[in-house]
């Protein structure tokens, strides 16, 4: 008999969140559609999933984030239109945001009641199996030539069969920013983590490791967060649950290879969107020209 770890086939999504930070472009449109040179941020984060083997792609949304479902949609009107003129090469651009093979299911976050409600409406689409979780607000890219950082994690699923959490080394004066974790090295990328905390002040935090938005999860967080009190903010957090779960089972922090941007944050979004376009097969020569000649 295998006793190899089930594979993980189910992504999540949060993506009701209001994105306060880029008023008043998001008044109207959700963040996770605001473009990094011509792919919506909620696309980058769909396409790293995939990579990774995953095909079921559960959105949690909320009110006024209908254009998420139509990007994932098939456009009839727009793919006969390309058709028709012969544009080829821009039709199978668009019908490969949403491969065959992949599955697009949709619930709703009724109240803004933090990450980990926005994870436990997911239940009933995920049911009791390991699932990934992708924040598209940090859009993250592995090294060149490597695989994705969710494609990383997962492998490391594959072995290890405990949740994980991506984290990287970030600034003591922004641990305010990030859930940040403690734990003892496990071999290779792993840390088994024997302390999480939300958002500590610097000097109360456990050390310089920040949760990124990634995370591969066991069904257990789900009985974590249905039980658990509101914490930080007066929400439901999703690190709270993790802190709980660690009394059950193993957690580890996974260092991945690779680059974050945090496109929640104005100047992330602006670096992602330089460096991006700076990679981009049609647009990065001209565009690198261009910023050569700024006088700057």
């Amino acid at each position: 008999m295998s006793t190899a770890n089930p594979s993980i086939r189910k992504a999540v999504f949060p993506v009701a969140g209001l994105g306060t930070r880029f008023l008043p472009a998001t008044k109207a449109s959700p963040k996770e559609m605001l473009p990094v040179v011509d792919k919506p941020l909620i696309q980058y984060a769909v396409e790293e999933a995939y990579e990774a083997g995953i095909r079921d792609m559960v959105f949690v949304t909320g009110r006024s984030k209908r254009a998420i479902e139509d990007h994932f949609d098939t456009a009839y009107e727009l793919e006969n239109e390309l058709e028709n003129a012969g544009k080829q090469e821009m039709l199978a651009l668009v019908r490969g945001i949403a491969p065959d093979d992949m599955n697009c299911l949709f619930v709703r976050q009724p109240r803004s009641l933090g990450l980990g409600h926005a994870v436990l409406c997911a239940e009933p689409l995920v049911g009791r199996e390991p699932f990934a979780v992708l924040l598209a607000d940090d859009l993250m890219v592995g090294e060149a030539d490597g695989p994705g950082v969710m494609a990383q994690m997962t492998a490391a699923f594959s072995k290890q069969g405990r949740s994980l959490l991506a984290v990287q080394e970030v600034p003591q004066e922004h641990t305010r920013r990030y859930g940040i974790v403690r734990g003892e090295p496990a071999g290779g990328p792993l840390l088994r983590v024997d302390q999480i905390v939300e958002k500590p002040a610097p000097e109360q935090a456990p050390s310089r490791m920040g949760v990124a938005g990634r995370y591969v999860l066991t069904p257990r967080i789900f009985d974590e967060i249905r039980n658990q009190p509101r914490g930080v903010g007066g929400e439901i957090q999703l690190t709270d649950a993790i802190a709980r779960l660690m009394a059950h089972e193993a957690v580890y922090a996974f260092q991945y290879q690779g680059k974050r941007y945090d496109c929640g944050s104005k100047e992330g979004f602006l670096e992602a969107t330089v460096e991006l376009a700076l990679q981009h097969p049609q647009v990065g020569e001209s565009f690198r020209a261009y910023l050569k000649g700024l006088a700057l």
